[in-house]
């Protein structure tokens, strides 16, 4: 039986009849064509965020800001960092590398996409890199300068869904139905004739 098997197998070999074509083969596979996010001049260009990530941005800031606190804290056994201690963490929060994060394409939707940011999709492109990570640094520590270190620490105390609230959900938060981050436009001069 065995020298028929080697013989047999030899032969389908030199005649090109291999094991796929006896079983037929591998599977067809469908296949998925994914494009990279078309990105406008501003997305590409501008030192800003552009405005409409300006929630994601403030998300992915918040978890970061309370990833590193809550590390800092683990090293000091959970207690309460003093004044310049948390000082500290939260410069190194905003002047991290932020390479992590990206844009990617959501149902037709340009999203931030990166660690503590819901609806990321695992069969799409991302960009990343450019000015992603500038942009991020930049909104974290104008978020730290507008308000303040201790108003931060005091939030991130009180909890992950506190320091969001504060950062991201409150009265100026990018979040809020819509409103613009940032500086006003300046207002037009009025001639006074």
């Amino acid at each position: 039986m065995r020298p028929a098997l080697v013989t047999w197998l030899a032969l389908s070999l030199l005649a090109g009849t291999g094991a796929e074509e006896m079983c037929g083969g591998p599977p067809a596979t469908a296949t998925r064509s994914i494009s990279a996010p078309q990105l406008s001049p501003e997305e590409r260009l501008s030192p800003h965020m552009p405005e409409s990530l300006h929630c994601d941005a403030c998300h992915a800031i918040a978890f970061q800001i309370e990833e590193q606190l809550r590390k800092a804290e683990g090293k000091v056994g959970r207690k309460a960092l003093s004044e310049p201690d948390y000082v500290e963490v939260l410069e190194k929060s905003c002047s991290q590398g932020w390479e992590s994060y990206g844009v990617q394409e959501l149902d037709g939707e340009k999203r931030l996409a990166g660690p503590g940011l819901p609806r990321q999709e695992p069969m799409s492109v991302m960009v990343m890199g450019g000015p992603w990570p500038g942009r991020l640094s930049k909104m974290c520590h104008g978020y730290v300068g507008e308000q303040g270190e201790a108003q931060i620490y005091g939030a991130h105390r009180r909890g992950p869904a506190a320091l969001r609230e504060l950062l991201c959900h409150g009265e100026k938060g990018a979040c809020t139905g819509g409103k613009a981050r940032g500086p006003a436009p300046p207002k037009a001069l009025q001639n006074e004739l």
